[in-house]
């Protein structure tokens, strides 16, 4: 597998006018992937969220946050952004909604199969679905953080069927493109896993739920950093998403 090097990532969530969400998708997917990528950007996913239907999520992943300024300032002020972007914004209510991250480890950021995104005009590939989880940390998630969750809590998750396929945390590095906000002054731990459906994601769930080491061990330790509940994303991915 080809890993993307993409130590700079948001989550973007975008809260979107009723029944605009496969507008602003066939509108994303047809001109925002290759002209971002073609300026310095790396579009690493897209999503309906199966839980709102007036919610769009995606992934932008950077080489750093210099480069992620410049990118971004070529983007929208570029000719694709400027042609389109009245069309976008009608579709959307709020796109404020941005956590920037890192990779937690040298091995926490994607990894996907070269050439993974569906060309333009092909049908798309099997259905899929991915999980993000986060936590929201009282304090930092530290080194001493990391290594719980490495050795305690990731094979846990493997075992109930979600292997965590990356894992970031909040950059604090001042936002480089103040034109577009992000979420500051926050701790979180984020972890994606891929599943085949719903079911598969259910499934997971029940089996953490029947574990005895999540439950007695796991689950208690890690409570006791949260500083709320977490959150999780089903997300199904765009016929062009790359993650999926």
């Amino acid at each position: 597998m080809e890993t993307l090097r993409c130590p700079v990532v948001e989550l973007r969530q975008y809260t979107l006018h009723p029944g605009h969400r496969d507008v602003l998708i066939d509108l994303f997917d047809r001109q925002f992937v290759e002209s971002q990528e073609a300026v310095g950007a790396t579009v690493l996913g897209q999503f309906r969220d199966l839980d709102d239907p007036d919610r769009f999520v995606w992934l932008r992943g950077f080489a750093d946050m210099p480069r992620r300024a410049k990118a971004l300032k070529s983007f929208y002020t570029g000719p694709v952004w400027q042609a389109h972007r009245d069309e976008a914004n009608a579709t959307m209510i709020d796109s404020d909604d941005v956590l920037l991250l890192r990779p937690a480890s040298a091995n926490g950021g994607f990894s996907v199969p070269a050439g993974a995104r569906t060309p333009l005009g092909e049908p798309a590939p099997p259905p899929s679905l991915v999980l993000a989880t986060i936590w929201y940390g009282r304090s930092p998630f530290d080194t001493t953080f990391l290594e719980f969750f490495q050795q305690r809590v990731r094979p846990v998750l493997a075992e109930a069927g979600g292997e965590p396929l990356a894992y970031l945390q909040s950059e604090h590095a001042p936002n480089t493109f103040p034109a577009l906000p992000v979420r500051s002054n926050e701790e979180v731990f984020v972890w994606f896993a891929r599943f085949t459906d719903e079911g598969h994601v259910d499934s997971h769930r029940t089996r953490l739920q029947h574990s005895k080491h999540w439950r007695e061990e796991v689950l208690p330790a890690l409570s006791q950093r949260w500083a709320r509940s977490p959150q999780q994303l089903r997300l199904a991915p765009t016929a062009r998403s790359l993650l999926r």
